[in-house]
């Protein structure tokens, strides 16, 4: 008997309902499959950033930067995955921070670095600069800012600047720069510039420009208002058709010109347009000229290679008067053309080359043709 009830009590305890102020748990609901991966609308695959580095003996340095214990006034940002500006010390004067994810230059950041004369970021994502970040850099000389995302030149820049940096962006405009004196280059190339960015105001104040980068855009005119102190003159891969007559001539300095990959052809250029004192080197590449254009005594280096020239007649192109080999004589160094370095390949020209023109430039080094 005693061990029947033992076997019932179980039994019956489970078909007792609950005590009052007791809730059974409700059923657990079956779990459903993981539902696939979705990519996110936005890109989240930035690595992260670098680790902080070890303590600086500088106790301003940014824990994920390197400050240089025998360089102290230069800040080390670049390549560390960063997504903003650290605070800049008042010590420094050498910025680095190329290589990162930075899209904005936060005005505090800059606040105290008064002192800045070097600042680097290229390679980063900046879009726009606010005027109130550079215009109190006023000891600021070089600034690359080069494969950006700008739009525009930044407003405002330091009056005491010497190299301004901005290629392979997307600048389409470009506001007169009435204060930067001091501005001896300027490198735009591989952005988004035409025609009708360029006035004769466009360069104004900039009376000691030196070096003029603009290649690589989509110009089909030759930029007007270029300063006449340049010496170096950059216009490659545009879409150049024509040189007007003396244009060349305002530029006294000129000693390095670029023109490759243009659509420059013998109509649209007038015969005494390279015909220039100081002109050392000339590159006309990957054009549609058919004649050898009329050159300057003093040009060193001429490049017409992947042109339409079929024929060379050097004694029209001579600069000087053509001096047989019999009445030639060692003081006659002194007046003969001094080109070196001449490309003709990818013409449709024949060998050999022709003996008036080797009777002109008798300081010929290298032919390529």
């Amino acid at each position: 008997m005693k061990v029947a009830l033992a076997l019932l009590l179980p039994l019956v305890l489970a078909l007792v309902p609950p005590a009052s102020g007791q809730r059974r748990k409700p059923p657990r609901r079956p779990t459903r499959p993981p539902a696939p991966f979705e990519e996110p609308v936005e890109p989240t695959e930035l690595p992260p950033p670098l680790p902080p580095g070890p303590p600086s003996v500088f106790p301003d340095c940014p824990r994920e930067c390197y400050c240089p214990p025998d360089f102290p006034s230069a800040l080390y940002c670049d390549s560390r995955n960063l997504r903003t500006v650290p605070v800049i010390p008042p010590r420094i004067h050498y910025l680095y921070l190329q290589n990162n994810f930075i899209a904005d230059l936060p005005e505090e950041s800059f606040r105290n670095a008064t002192g800045l004369k070097w600042v680097n970021l290229d390679n980063n994502r900046i879009r726009k600069v606010d005027r109130r970040v550079l215009e109190k850099l006023e000891n600021l000389i070089f600034l690359y800012m080069e494969r950006n995302q700008l739009k525009e030149v930044p407003a405002f820049l330091p009056p005491n600047l010497e190299q301004l940096r901005l290629s392979t962006s997307q600048i389409s405009t470009l506001p007169p720069r009435h204060k930067l004196e001091n501005l001896v280059l300027l490198d735009l190339h591989h952005n988004k510039l035409s025609d009708g960015v360029f006035n004769k105001n466009t360069f104004k104040g900039l009376k000691n420009l030196m070096q003029l980068n603009l290649a690589h855009n989509i110009l089909r005119k030759m930029p007007p208002g270029v300063p006449s102190a340049i010496h170096q003159l950059f216009l490659d891969r545009n879409n150049i058709e024509d040189i007007p007559s003396d244009y060349f001539k305002e530029f006294p300095n000129l000693a390095f010109i670029r023109l490759n990959y243009n659509q420059i052809s013998d109509k649209g250029l007038p015969k005494n347009s390279f015909n220039l004192t100081n002109l050392l080197v000339l590159h006309l590449a990957h054009n549609k000229l058919t004649n050898v254009p009329f050159i300057s005594a003093k040009l060193e280096h001429l490049y017409l290679n992947n042109n339409s020239i079929e024929k060379i007649n050097g004694t029209q192109i001579c600069p000087t008067s053509l001096v047989s080999i019999q009445d030639f004589s060692p003081s006659d160094l002194d007046s003969v053309p001094r080109l070196r370095y001449l490309r003709l390949d990818g013409n449709p020209l024949k060998p050999p080359i022709p003996l008036d023109l080797m009777l002109c430039f008798r300081l010929l080094q290298s032919v390529v043709f």
